[in-house]
């Protein structure tokens, strides 16, 4: 139904990356889970009450907050596709991420809600819960209903990378495992005098607040600032380095404001024997090429190498080698060779992994006494890097 929705409704809709189309399918994904778990409540509230079930009515609440979560994702969409203005130069994607948290968080209020009711119905301890089949088919038709929730949410979400749909889509599947639990207890209390009802609640109470606090972490790693994807990264590289004036790139770091809202700044290598205006020319036309296929800013710094000086390029290999002492990805960059009378400078950028817990100042200093096993002569003048991708 969504995908036959998204063609009619959404112009380019197989444009995953455009902002404009990923705001359509945030909406249409939005208002379509708002109508399912109405549906969803408005039914569980009726086995709920007839069954006196307090699993039920906590299974049917959780569908009203699913519909809430749902009506804060449409307004997460529509103000993230906001144009950037005077006070948001960066547009205001992260709304998007706001919006997930948002989600997140009424999914764990409501979870802490239900096990205060059904702590309270254990300490009673009457079975006066009334399964009818009626129940049985709502129950079962609406995991039904969620796993289909699931799968178009997760499927759309993948699709144009967002956090508040994967996370929408992660909880509809705990909300069918949660109303499994409930045919399973609704069994027992019909066969056995177990007061199965108040426990079942406990468990999908539990349950909810897992998928809430799982959805939240998806949401807060982009606010904070995480690293990029592989995948992301690897497009960056491939275009950057298919074309073959640009021998190298380093110091690639993404600043991610929402899809549809990635500014990059990278270094790239260029042969210092290369005219100054047709690199500059270069260098442009890569980052109008990157905006056009990446639907991403970037900010490209040209770095002159020598690429034919083989005493040079024996050395930095020699480093490079020596180097991997401190961390099997310690990589090195912008490397450069002055000699003197009695020492020679080996004057280069280092790139360490933030696993590496030594500081700045020990890490140049184990740099230096590694460089003076190849000659104690070298000297090394090193600027510490740490590996944002």
């Amino acid at each position: 139904m969504v995908t036959f929705l998204s063609k009619l409704f959404i112009k380019d809709y197989k444009n995953y990356e455009n902002s404009v189309v990923r705001g359509k399918y945030g909406l249409l994904c939005a208002v379509w889970g708002i109508v399912l778990n109405l549906l969803l409540f408005a039914a569980k509230m009726i086995a709920g009450v007839l069954s006196n079930s307090v699993s039920v009515l906590a299974d049917a609440f959780n569908n009203l907050s699913d519909a809430g979560s749902s009506l804060v994702t449409l307004f997460g969409f529509k103000a993230a596709s906001k144009k950037a203005d005077s006070d948001h130069p960066f547009g205001h994607g992260r709304y998007e991420y706001i919006a997930g948290l948002v989600v997140s968080v009424l999914i764990v209020v409501m979870g802490v809600e239900f096990i205060k009711t059904s702590v309270g119905k254990i300490a009673s301890g009457e079975n006066d819960t009334h399964f009818t089949v009626m129940t049985g088919v709502i129950l079962l038709a609406s995991i039904l209903v969620k796993v289909y929730v699931c799968i178009f949410n997760k499927s759309i979400g993948k699709k144009i990378s967002s956090p508040a749909l994967l996370a929408t889509g992660t909880d509809a599947l705990s909300d069918c495992v949660a109303t499994f639990a409930i045919i399973v207890s609704a069994v027992i209390s019909n066969v056995t005098d177990f007061a199965a009802d108040g426990w079942c609640g406990l468990i999908v109470s539990f349950m909810i607040i897992v998928a809430g606090i799982n959805a939240a972490k998806e949401t807060i790693n982009p606010l904070l600032g995480q690293m990029p994807s592989k995948e992301f990264v690897e497009k960056v590289s491939s275009l950057l380095l298919s074309h073959e004036e640009i021998v190298g790139i380093h110091d690639l770091i993404v600043h991610d404001y929402a899809p549809g809202h990635i500014m990059i700044s990278v270094h790239a290598e260029i042969s210092d024997k290369s005219d100054l205006i047709e690199a500059h020319e270069l260098i442009d036309n890569v980052e109008r090429e990157i905006a056009e296929k990446l639907d991403c800013e970037a900010v490209i710094h040209m770095d002159p190498i020598s690429t034919d000086d083989e005493r040079v390029h024996e050395v930095k290999q020699k480093v490079c080698e020596v180097l991997l002492a401190i961390h099997e990805d310690v990589t090195i960059h912008d490397f450069r060779m002055v000699d003197g009378n009695t020492l020679t400078n080996l004057i280069f950028d280092i790139v360490v992994p933030f696993d590496v817990k030594m500081e700045r100042d020990e890490i140049k200093k184990e740099a230096d006494r590694l460089v003076k096993t190849i000659d104690k002569k070298y000297n090394a003048v090193v600027d510490v890097d740490r590996k944002m991708v």
